[in-house]
């Protein structure tokens, strides 16, 4: 699909229940294959409590990304390239389907789930600083895991 046919897909969404709760969501997940490394960058509507709609991006490297700071960087750049086509003149657009019903409670956020988590386990700790401050430069609200779940959920299915 077109940028234009996955935003048109939003709007409908969007426009079928005015008063609901979105989430916009952006997250890229990558797989290595003994070739190539997949990358599947997740784009989601979410309507709290009431489904959502989704697609998925794809790129592939040709070559295997073993390092990981590399391969981290790389996914929340796709992602920033994504969250980039939503100018704000597309971000008003899918505010005004929302505004006139605020005070009714409906909502509108923009999320970056970040396939990278804090624990003392998680080998990504060390990015979340960097990985964080780049979606916050972008003005979308950062998830990490176990909230960023677009990244570590959804496109993880498809990296395989």
């Amino acid at each position: 699909m077109s940028f234009d046919e996955v935003f048109g897909h939003i709007v409908r969404f969007m426009d079928k229940e005015p008063n609901g709760q979105y989430r916009l969501i952006f997250g890229t997940d990558s797989q290595v294959h003994p070739t190539y490394t997949r990358f599947i960058t997740g784009i989601v509507i979410q309507r709290e409590s009431k489904g959502a709609w989704a697609c998925i991006r794809k790129v592939i490297v040709p070559r295997k990304m073993m390092n990981l700071h590399e391969r981290i960087s790389y996914e929340t750049t796709l992602t920033e390239e994504v969250v980039s086509m939503f100018t704000e003149e597309k971000k008003t657009q899918l505010i005004d389907i929302v505004l006139p019903n605020i005070y009714k409670g409906s909502s509108f956020t923009i999320e970056g789930h970040i396939d990278i988590g804090s624990s003392h386990k998680n080998k990504t700790r060390v990015f979340v600083n960097e990985m964080v401050g780049r979606m916050e430069s972008l003005g979308i609200e950062p998830k990490i895991k176990p909230d960023s779940f677009v990244a570590s959920s959804y496109a993880n299915r498809f990296t395989k």
